[in-house]
């Protein structure tokens, strides 16, 4: 698998951000599609014939580039304060 900065490079050449464009959300570069549909779309049927179907302007590389930008902001999460102090209060498991 790439670098994470091999991965930035990757996605950024396919998903930008616009504030002119769907208010600033992340969508595929050179259509009006937000990533968030593309991931909401393969959340609900990981089939990439039908996602094709509804977006026939989407390519393979298109939805892997949206994976790879979810996958970089995921991986680049902190817990929320209330989340850390929620764990903190956990029991420790024996």
């Amino acid at each position: 698998m790439s670098t994470n900065g091999e991965e930035r490079l990757f996605y950024e050449d396919r998903i930008i951000r616009d504030p002119e464009i769907m208010v600033g959300k992340p969508i595929v570069k050179g259509t009006r599609i937000p990533v968030e549909v593309v991931l909401g779309k393969l959340a609900e049927n990981p089939d990439l014939e039908d996602l094709f179907a509804a977006y026939p302007r989407l390519t393979l590389e298109e939805v892997k580039a949206c994976l790879t930008y979810a996958q970089v902001l995921v991986g680049n999460m902190r817990p929320s304060r209330a989340a850390q102090q929620a764990s903190e209060r956990q029991p420790a498991h024996s």
